[in-house]
């Protein structure tokens, strides 16, 4: 019998993506008890309002396999507090350190696809404002909107929430998601050509916008209408029905990747034939897998996921669409912003 843990937030402001998580977890248990050896069992700790007292009390069940938290504050706080390898699945700000195998995309890549979009949609596109708060997660998705606007040969122009936004031709923001909501109340419609939000990504961060939102640009990291075809673990639809028995819900992406995480830890425990850390770590550089959330693969060398690209979506006639990348588009970027 193998022990694996999940140290997440159970209450609290992210209590409800890291509930989701730990469905998603309990899911992935059934799935693979029902199909491989040994068997596994899993203990939930809530790391709210203290992920490493959380984490103190998960060591104590010496796991074979340690999950870590929806959030990058909570995952951050916990890869700092020790040395064991942690299936990272929801803290996508986090660096890719020496003890986290990172399943998502990393927040700094969250506004290429909405950048790259409009720059393919009108070359005479030269200004973008980028708006951030203080959290590390935000300021590494605005860190890299500025990086890529740059290297494609925009003006970017960098500011803090709530009041430094500068005249320019695409808005992008990134923050805590009520501070984004203020900001698209004082922000938009404005004279923006595009504007994009993180929060536009997620079905009901921007809800209560109504039709405030019909334009708005969001990085997503999986919908299940457009999930890859999995070579490892099962269907989207499969898993989405199993969830929707399970909680009475649609999964959200949480979900998706606290699963998805689960799929790749116990791949490479088949290829790592022991459930050492050292081991596990050697084994997920090495694979190159597709799970129904996306495609897994680690740089050998920094250990940054780089198998997984964020979905670019736009809000059209009140659901959300992808429209980046092209060859997983549902449809054409509605350009400019009404």
């Amino acid at each position: 019998m193998l022990r694996a843990v999940l140290v997440t937030p159970l209450s609290g402001s992210l209590g409800g993506y890291g509930q989701a998580g730990a469905d998603a977890l309990a899911l992935w248990v059934s799935w693979h008890n029902d199909r491989f050896r040994p068997q596994i069992e899993m203990t939930v700790f809530d790391a709210h309002p203290d992920p490493v007292a959380a984490l103190n009390c998960s060591i104590r069940v010496e796991p074979d396999l340690l999950f870590g938290p929806y959030g990058s504050g909570p995952t951050a706080a916990i890869a700092r507090a020790t040395s064991r390898l942690v299936w990272n699945h929801g803290g996508a700000s986090v660096p890719a350190e020496g003890n986290l195998v990172t399943i998502l995309a990393p927040a700094d890549t969250y506004f290429h696809g909405a950048i790259q979009a409009v720059r393919k949609a009108d070359a005479e596109v030269r200004t973008l404002c980028v708006l951030s708060s203080e959290t590390g997660f935000s300021a590494g998705v605005a860190q890299g909107a500025v990086h890529e606007a740059t290297r494609l040969g925009l003006r970017a122009i960098a500011g803090r929430l709530p009041d430094d936004a500068y005249p320019a031709e695409m808005l992008l923001v990134s923050g805590r998601f009520r501070d984004e909501v203020n900001a698209a109340r004082r922000l938009l419609p404005g004279s923006w050509r595009a504007a994009g939000f993180v929060g536009a990504g997620v079905e009901e961060v921007l809800a209560e916008l109504g039709r405030g939102r019909e334009g708005l640009l969001g990085p997503a990291q999986w919908l299940a209408e457009v999930a890859p075809r999995p070579d490892d673990g099962p269907a989207a639809a499969e898993f989405v029905t199993a969830y929707r028995r399970r909680t009475g819900s649609e999964p959200p992406y949480p979900a998706a990747q606290a699963f998805a995480a689960g799929v790749i830890a116990t791949r490479c425990l088949r290829e790592a034939g022991t459930a050492d850390d050292d081991a596990l770590m050697a084994a997920a550089c090495d694979v190159e897998v597709t799970t129904m959330f996306a495609r897994f693969r680690l740089d050998p060398r920094t250990r940054r996921q780089v198998g997984h690209e964020v979905l670019t979506v736009q809000w059209q006639d009140g659901l959300r669409r992808v429209i980046w990348p092209p060859e997983r588009a549902q449809a054409p970027l509605r350009y400019p912003l009404a």
